[in-house]
Order: C-alpha cells, then sequence, then structure tokens
C-alpha cells in the first residue's frame, strides 16, 4: 500500500482527477479503450467535478460503479443519479456507462445480465474505491450476509448482498474482480477515516473488508 496526504480536500481532488485521467490517457494509447469503476457517495463528488471536464476521448472509456443501491435511479440514494449529475456531464458525457441497476424487484434476478455487460471491459483499467468508517468499501460490508463469499477468490463478478449498516440490498463487485484492476486508488477525508484505515490493516479482510483491496493500491487522504 502506498499512502499519500495532502495539504487539503481541495489540492486532494484536483491531483486524484489529474493522476486519473492521466492513467485514462495512457490506456487510451496503448490499447484504444479504458474502463473506469468508480464508488458512489458525496466525498468523490467534487474530483468527478475535475475529472468530467477532461480532454481525452471519452467515447472510449467505459464507466460503471463499484456498488449501487437497489434503489431507482431517481431516487436521492441512487449512485448512478449521483454519477450522472457529477461526473458524467460535459465531455465525459460521451463516456459509455453501465449501470448496475435493472428493473426487477430483486437484484439477484438481474445478476447474471448485469455481470455479461461489465464483463467484456476486465480487468478494470483504473479503479477508484472509498472507504466507510466501518472499513467497508463498495458494498463489502461487515457482517454482510454474504461477505464470505464475496472475499472468496472464486467469487462471482457481481453478487447480492444485504447488511444491517447497508440499508437497502445492495449489488457489488466482489474482491476478485476489484483486486484485478491494474490501477488501483482508495479515496478517504478526514481523522476517523485514517484511523479506520490504520485499523484495518491490523484485521483480517472478514472484519475490515477494505483489507482486502489495500495491498496493491494508493491511499489519497486529506483532513
Amino acid at each position: 500500500m502506498k499512502f499519500v496526504e495532502y495539504p487539503d480536500r481541495e489540492f486532494l481532488m484536483l491531483s486524484l482527477a489529474n493522476t486519473i485521467a492521466g492513467e485514462l490517457a495512457d490506456f487510451l494509447r496503448r490499447e484504444d479503450h479504458a474502463s473506469l469503476c468508480v464508488p458512489g457517495g458525496t466525498t468523490p463528488g467534487p474530483m468527478f467535478d475535475t475529472l468530467s471536464g477532461v480532454d481525452i476521448d471519452w467515447s472510449k472509456v467505459t464507466v460503471f460503479l463499484n456498488d449501487e443501491r437497489w434503489v431507482p435511479e431517481t431516487s436521492p440514494r441512487s449512485n448512478t443519479r449521483l454519477l450522472r449529475e457529477r461526473l458524467l456531464t460535459g465531455p465525459a458525457a460521451a463516456a459509455n456507462y453501465l449501470p448496475l441497476r435493472a428493473d426487477t424487484e430483486t437484484p439477484e434476478e438481474a445478476l447474471e445480465g448485469l455481470a455479461e455487460a461489465i464483463r467484456p471491459h476486465l480487468p478494470i483499467s483504473v479503479l477508484l474505491l472509498g472507504m466507510g468508517d466501518d472499513m467497508h468499501t463498495a458494498s463489502l460490508f461487515p457482517g454482510a450476509d454474504r461477505l464470505e463469499e464475496s472475499l472468496s477468490d472464486n467469487a462471482p463478478l457481481l453478487m447480492a448482498l444485504r447488511a444491517e449498516a447497508a440499508g437497502e440490498p445492495r449489488i457489488t463487485l466482489t474482491a476478485p474482480a476489484l483486486k484485478g484492476a491494474l490501477a488501483i486508488h482508495v479515496l478517504i477525508v478526514g481523522a476517523a477515516k485514517r484511523a479506520a484505515l490504520e485499523r484495518a490493516q491490523g484485521l483480517t479482510p472478514k472484519e475490515a473488508p477494505i483489507k482486502a483491496l489495500l495491498a496493491n493500491a494508493t491511499v489519497h487522504w486529506a483532513e
């Protein structure tokens, strides 16, 4: 794990957007396509605002989420709604977006079709993760009903998980799909998240799911 500390959040967001844009541009030069997998939540919003305006060939970039709440896109808790407002605008509106959501009552009913859409874009070129105070990442929550299976090396690409802390049912990329990314970044801010990250390093992935992704990650932090 590489840990990078920034003097303030604004500089972190600008620097991380520049780093991710540079990595995507490198993949586009070498392979003529790239995939970007990102978290929901409010923390990455300012970084998305900057990244969305970067001058790269977004039409050759496929964007998808780490995870999604099983709610309609009209819900304020929809990660897709956040992405459309903050990332998939301006030049980045040309990106190919693959939603982790379908019009079914449960996520289990949609897993196969959603996984088939994502599979051609693996391994993920650039992965950005967040982390909760409880050390969850994506929808890999401590105590989730199928956490152990989702962390295993032979886990399917996508799984539906339920956890008390998660609220709604979730659909998430599993640990092996995330670990296979060619560039891995973790974005955290504030003293509580830094303390949680330090705790995670002494725990197992079952206790602290973020631990499963840290070995090859660059963690970006500001107070």
